[in-house]
């Protein structure tokens, strides 16, 4: 391996060598720090020169070496604060060492804080361990100071690259960091409002007999022990209204789906999804709850450190428009009264891709998606999908062509889907057939009909409303990003 190493690679084991021969642990066992970089920077005051002892760790940003002094800048995820070193304070054996560190070395020191005269708080290094030799240089940009303002050159700017190398984009790019910082805390603000509305958190599994909840193709896997077929799970809905039937009126799941399908900028395989349901409630009161959810997770990202001008202002309630007018109206014509004919000529003219083999209720989502969903910019709920569409939601109260079920779109983008749930069991075998029917036909998106499901259903299963949120899109929607992969730690890539 050693011949496939570069210059640089080459250079940095030798260092290695020479700490070791040394008699210096490059891999450390531990740091008993006292301060994080952030928190030492905050005890120098304005005006104070001297400040405590501290002990901090973290990665080696800078360096800058002038005989028998060294400045360089250690940062620690959160901050980044000066190191100052003296040859005359550590020793000459000790400071002898410091031309075996990187650029990427982690490392950790101590000594008492002061201020430079130009004014920025740093240690005076007293004592320094190397924690973690870098072997391998991290793709740092260059920075330098316009007007006042520090400006950063990105030296790791292919797409493909960062994705793939996620430790490194992390490492080198503090705006990624505070990207996934607020995420964390969004996805913390949802679960403290379900808690805080007496939602119960539970798991359901993921490794399931069938497939359901949800139009898709799954990942099929094998259970050697059993011998049987398994698939990772498409939605959470069929187990989490199990649990509705024993009793847990509230439930809610965080947790990966997975959908056999292809990637773009909205779509990666594995995606995480917020479910939740409510006994004795329908289709209004989710919507409500998700007005007052959505706008609270947007304040929680808003508080996070530089994301106060990302997120779209917020103002409940939400554009409601029902699904049927909206089609029609772009349509030019009746689109539950139009035969399979009319619907594909106008796939066809619309760019609807493999318009001949769609079903007709995927041939109608088609047509959604591209005439009335894509052009959706502000937050609005569509109501009322034709029951074809809506396996699993109850029929509309004066119109049964209909179901009690709406999306809301922000963006041209699905943030969130509900409906007022079906519980009739007879009902819903009916349609778990039509979708068989659909699935034998071709349709390799439909589900088939779950059985235990349907027992779970005959045992009396309490009205209630339910929601599918996908987090992904939420926070792409609530910062501005862009694509999907930007907003997951480690999306689904091709083999290098």
């Amino acid at each position: 391996m050693t011949d496939e190493l570069n210059f640089v690679q080459r250079a940095r084991r030798e260092k290695l060598a020479e700490l070791e021969a040394r008699g210096i642990a490059p891999f450390a066992y531990r740091f008993a720090w006292t301060h994080r970089a952030a928190d030492a920077l905050a005890l120098l005051s304005e005006g104070e020169e001297e400040g405590p002892t501290v002990r901090v760790a973290g990665r080696l940003v800078a360096w800058r070496a002038h005989g028998k002094t060294t400045f360089a800048h250690v940062a620690d995820g959160q901050a980044r604060l000066q190191l100052y070193f003296k040859k005359d304070v550590l020793g000459e054996a000790a400071y002898a060492t410091l031309e075996l560190f990187d650029i990427g070395d982690v490392i950790g020191v101590s000594g008492p804080l002061f201020r430079t005269r130009t004014g920025e708080v740093t240690v005076r290094v007293e004592q320094v361990e190397m924690l973690a030799k870098s072997l391998r240089p991290l793709p740092f940009g260059k920075e330098e100071t316009v007007d006042g303002q520090v400006v950063r050159h990105s030296g790791f700017t292919d797409p493909e690259q960062r994705y793939r190398q996620r430790y490194a984009d992390l490492a080198v790019h503090p705006e990624v960091r505070a990207l996934f910082i607020a995420r964390t805390r969004m996805i913390s603000a949802l679960r403290a409002f379900l808690d805080g509305r007496e939602f119960l958190e539970v798991e359901t599994p993921v490794l399931q007999p069938l497939y359901g909840g949800a139009a898709a193709k799954p990942f099929t896997t094998h259970h050697n022990a059993l011998d049987m077929p398994l698939y990772l799970r498409i939605a959470d809905e069929l187990y989490l209204k199990r649990l509705v039937v024993g009793g847990l009126d509230r439930v809610y799941e965080i947790g990966h789906d997975f959908r056999n399908e292809g990637i773009d900028r909205t779509h990666n395989p594995e995606f995480t999804m917020l479910e939740f349901y409510q006994a004795y409630g329908d289709y209004g009161d989710m919507m409500d709850l998700v007005e007052a959810l959505v706008t609270h997770a947007a304040r929680a990202v808003a508080a996070v450190p530089g994301f106060a001008d990302r997120v779209p202002a917020l103002a409940p309630p939400f554009a409601r428009v029902e699904w049927v007018p909206a089609l029609n109206a772009a349509l030019g014509f009746d689109c539950l009264a139009a035969d399979d004919a009319a619907l594909r000529a106008a796939g066809r003219r619309h760019a609807v891709e493999r318009v001949d083999d769609l079903s007709r209720p995927k041939l109608l989502d088609e047509l959604f998606q591209a005439l009335v969903e894509s052009r959706i910019e502000t937050p609005t709920f569509v109501l009322d999908y034709p029951r074809e569409l809506s396996p699993l939601a109850k029929p509309k109260r004066g119109n049964p062509a209909l179901t009690e079920r709406f999306e809301l779109f922000a963006a041209g983008r699905e943030l969130a889907n509900a409906f007022s749930e079906l519980n009739d069991p007879i009902d819903q075998r009916a349609r778990f057939e039509a979708q068989a029917r659909l699935r034998a036909a071709g349709d390799d998106e439909a589900s088939g009909v779950d059985e235990d499901y349907l027992r779970a259903m005959e045992y009396g299963m309490p009205p209630m409303g339910g929601v599918g949120i996908g987090i992904d899109r939420l926070f792409m929607y609530l910062t501005g990003t862009a694509n999907i992969r930007d907003a997951i730690l480690f999306p689904t890539m091709r083999p290098e």
